[in-house]
């Protein structure tokens, strides 16, 4: 191959790893505006006089599977039945 192709080659490929660097950097600042926005979220509901870590067990129970949380509050039961509690 001569200079010139590798030379294009090259370019291309740096060019195309920078559009994956850009790409993913605007992606992280997006994360980081998004949680921005849930932590305002939450200051909001805590001003509201909710307590937030209650808020955010409901919210992480929301996101799993009602069968496991049954589960587990079974398990949870049965183990604090054991230590008399």
């Amino acid at each position: 191959m001569s200079d010139s192709v590798t030379e294009t080659q090259t370019s291309v490929a740096a060019q195309e790893l920078r559009q994956f660097v850009e790409r993913y950097e605007r992606l992280e600042a997006e994360k980081k505006d998004i949680a921005d926005a849930q932590k305002e979220v939450m200051a909001e509901a805590k001003g509201r006089g909710y307590d937030t870590k209650v808020l955010r067990k409901v919210i992480a129970l929301r996101k799993r599977d009602a069968e496991d949380i049954a589960e587990e509050e079974a398990i949870l039961d049965l183990y604090k039945s054991a230590l008399g509690m």
